[in-house]
């Protein structure tokens, strides 16, 4: 051998594993580091495509693990309308790495607890999850009840879960200058009042953004030696930018930030894998086709491919039911149920001018 390009299989080379296949004939995309089974519990948490993923590992049978279902007298929509059943917990989405250990944290008492409550025409707000009750709790007492019963299905998740999903989203967030709590989102938008001397927009820098990452990771692993962490990246645009960027290059400045510490993680952590979702819904290769019109909404088609390559890697790795593995080609997710994903961040185009 000469030089290492010498040996290397097909899939090193663009001309035999990209454009000869072309986009629906890829494979190999994903050398999954460990197995994830139907019988393991699987807990998803993030931004709003986070829930693409636990939709379609429990309509494959897999053990996704609801641990805060909702009151046996709220059903069906209403539930999910109420923040149940949408994640394994219910917080709402969780956009950034540093949300994400700020739940950790406040759950597991690591963290003073700030007492911020927003209000609005008598009702009352969580500013860490302002969309779960659209109209509002009925007092301050009831917020706080609430946030108890989600730390500890928080804490239950993460204690019995075998794989951990977190969806990483935003690097875009809003904070509190003097506690340093940081809000779902902006205040004002959904409630709350905003105050420029009080409230800071700060995107964060990748180091920023590994640090929060890496602080969670090790916190889900000292609570669980056992628990596996799967990182994806959300896809999904922006749907405004508060960084004074135009909304499509401020876009790219966020997912390539979170891709790039997602991709660490997974080489810093023996636990922790990296799973491309992101890459099979924006590559070039596959032209825009998996986005609706709006060119952010993912479609059905979309999420089909993402977790076809996810059932079909696994399977290649570990081995399995080859029939199973076939049956990933039938559409996973209803366009009904793609209408139904909760996605909190989209509530900031009612701000939008109007033209």
């Amino acid at each position: 051998m000469t030089h290492p390009y010498e040996n290397m299989g097909p899939e090193a080379y663009w001309k035999s594993a990209v454009a000869e296949p072309g986009a629906h004939g890829l494979t190999g995309l994903w050398s999954p580091k460990f197995q994830i089974k139907p019988n393991h519990r699987i807990v998803t948490a993030g931004s709003c495509f986070a829930q693409h993923i636990g939709n379609a590992l429990a309509n494959r049978g897999y053990q996704w693990v609801d641990c805060e279902p909702a009151p046996p007298f709220v059903l069906g929509q209403e539930a999910r309308h109420y923040g149940y059943g949408v994640f394994s917990f219910r917080t709402g989405n969780i956009y950034t790495p540093s949300i994400l250990l700020q739940w950790l944290e406040l759950a597991y008492g690591l963290r003073e607890e700030v007492r911020e409550i927003w209000e609005k025409n008598g009702r009352f707000y969580d500013p860490l999850r302002p969309a779960i009750e659209p109209g509002g709790f009925a007092s301050e007492d009831e917020v706080w009840a609430a946030r108890a019963v989600t730390y500890a299905s928080l804490r239950k998740a993460v204690e019995t879960a075998n794989v951990f999903v977190f969806t990483l989203g935003l690097t875009e967030r809003w904070m509190n200058r003097e506690t340093g709590l940081e809000y779902a989102l902006c205040p004002g938008t959904v409630a709350g009042t905003f105050d420029s001397s009080v409230h800071a927009f700060s995107n964060a820098t990748t180091r920023q953004t590994m640090r929060a990452l890496t602080k969670s990771l090790k916190l889900l692993k000292s609570k669980n030696p056992k628990i596996k962490v799967l990182l994806t990246v959300s896809p999904v645009p922006l749907t405004a930018t508060a960084s004074g960027k135009h909304v499509l290059t401020a876009t790219q400045y966020s997912k390539s930030v979170l891709r790039a510490v997602a991709g660490q993680a997974a080489e810093d952590f023996w636990f922790v894998d990296y799973f491309p979702s992101f890459e099979i819904i924006t590559h070039p290769i596959f032209r825009g086709m998996f986005f609706a019109p709006n060119m952010r909404s993912v479609v059905p088609e979309g999420v089909n491919t993402v977790m076809s390559h996810f059932f079909a890697d696994q399977q290649r790795t570990f081995g399995g039911d080859k029939k199973q593995a076939a049956k990933v080609a039938i559409p996973i997710i209803a366009e009904s149920e793609e209408q139904d994903i909760k996605c909190e961040e989209e509530l900031l185009h009612a701000f939008a001018p109007r033209t």
